[in-house]
């Protein structure tokens, strides 16, 4: 089967702090020229990216807060894969000194070490979520909801089989949508667990590596590589 689409995480696999260098969007802007359909999978919420450099319609569709929320660039689009989070939840966690605290379309967010105090209220509350981890961000969801169910709602809406895909990434919560895909790719500068696992270790570091991965796919040099992804690792 030929590789139909892309999809990638944000940071730390086509941006560094949030900055995305030119060659990468130049590469994605090349993969849709040529007919590539590109996925976004991120842990960000929606509203981050309006005070990033960074025009979301280089995607056909974006994954957000970490497979919450579904977005379509073009039409402006978005809907809700999980149900909108707890206030009380999230004043809770303002009262005992939680910062920064993040609140979005479903996904409330933090950084280590808070991960203790959220789980202690989640307990303390009666609540059923779960709690996730990213080099140090602290995500919350609903239970089933990660960026494989994301990308999953994302291919169906799109019609698209899995297997087509190749995948992105380089932090721990990109291995669930990664286990989905066709071809698991991990940057060069992913966590080590992630490359020892994944079908494809990019020469480049972040968005250098996911430039390097396009021109190997628009110049169908990852074909003996199809059925190699975390799912057989």
């Amino acid at each position: 089967m030929k590789w139909l689409a892309l999809a990638t995480d944000f940071d730390g696999t086509i941006a560094t702090e949030g900055v995305v260098p030119l060659a990468t969007t130049q590469a994605l802007a090349h993969a849709r020229q040529s007919g590539l359909i590109t996925l976004l999978v991120t842990g960000r919420e929606l509203d981050d990216f309006a005070s990033l450099d960074f025009d979301l319609k280089w995607f056909n569709l974006v994954v957000a807060e970490n497979g919450a929320v579904l977005f379509d660039p073009h039409s402006g689009a978005e809907t809700l894969l999980a149900p909108p989070p707890s206030i009380e939840f999230a004043e809770e966690l303002r009262r005992q000194g939680v910062t920064p605290l993040s609140v979005g379309r479903t996904i409330v967010a933090t950084f280590e070490p808070h991960e203790v105090t959220a789980l202690e209220t989640i307990k303390n509350m009666g609540l059923e979520l779960v709690v996730t981890f990213n080099k140090g961000s602290v995500m919350i969801l609903p239970p089933g909801i990660n960026k494989a169910s994301g990308l999953l709602a994302a291919l169906k809406h799109l019609d698209l089989p899995a297997e087509s895909v190749v995948g992105v990434g380089d932090a721990e919560n990109d291995y669930a949508f990664l286990q989905q895909c066709g071809l698991a790719v991990a940057v060069a500068n992913a966590l080590p667990s992630l490359k020892e696992a994944a079908g494809l270790v990019t020469e480049g570091a972040a968005g250098e590596g996911v430039a390097e991965l396009i021109t190997r796919l628009l110049n169908d040099d990852l074909e003996h590589l199809h059925h190699s992804n975390l799912a057989a690792a």
